[in-house]
């Protein structure tokens, strides 16, 4: 059952053996219903596919005419180098495995006989494409706070346990006669007038210490 407020889950499902793709579409559906699964015959109609569809995730065969599943895998993460990709075949040897991790593969099953497969498959799924759409809401939530900071007419800086500045803003970075690409990622030692670190770097511990 769909919990209130839930989107749907686009799958993109590329597989030569057509009959076969329609079979595992009816069962992944049946699994969850928030799976809206299409399917593409080869590498070529999946890259139209994909375009067109915007699919949350893409499960793809590895052996089929033409390109393969890491063929197509390859070209996707061109333009898509996010979008959670799961190789899913009867081809499973470690070059095949090897070749799929480097190719920035999301997940890797093997096929196999049983209802078991499909609620395997449905799971890795549906973890992948949430763990997606949290990065996303992080990445999301992180540049809003980044034009909040970036817009504030005061010096403000974010500075970590060992010192070093996560966060700068123009004013700070400003004051500091450097930029803000400059200032983050380096440590306020390397930054600041050695007697103003020394103070700085007191002012930290006693923060650390207190809370």
């Amino acid at each position: 059952m769909n919990v209130p407020g839930s989107r749907d889950i686009r799958v993109l499902h590329v597989e030569d053996d057509a009959d076969f793709a329609d079979g595992v579409a009816t069962i992944l559906e049946q699994e969850n219903d928030r799976f809206v699964i299409e399917t593409a015959t080869d590498a070529e109609a999946g890259l139209d596919r994909v375009a067109e569809f915007d699919p949350d995730c893409v499960v793809s065969d590895y052996d089929m005419p033409g390109p393969t599943g890491i063929d197509f895998l390859e070209r996707l993460r061109e333009d898509w180098p996010d979008l959670p990709f799961i190789l899913y075949t009867g081809k499973g040897s470690e070059e095949v495995a090897s070749r799929a991790i480097s190719a920035g593969v999301t997940d890797y099953i093997q096929k196999a006989a049983g209802r078991e497969e499909y609620e395997l498959l449905a799971n890795r799924i549906e973890n992948a494409v949430a763990q997606h759409r949290a990065e996303r809401a992080v990445e999301r939530s992180e540049a809003r706070l980044r034009t909040v900071v970036d817009n504030i007419p005061h010096p403000v800086f974010v500075v970590n346990a060992t010192r070093e500045y996560v966060i700068s803003n123009p004013k700070h970075a400003a004051a500091h006669g450097m930029t803000v690409e400059a200032v983050e990622g380096s440590n306020a030692e390397s930054v600041l007038e050695a007697a103003v670190y020394e103070q700085f770097d007191a002012d930290v511990e006693t923060v650390l210490e207190t809370g």
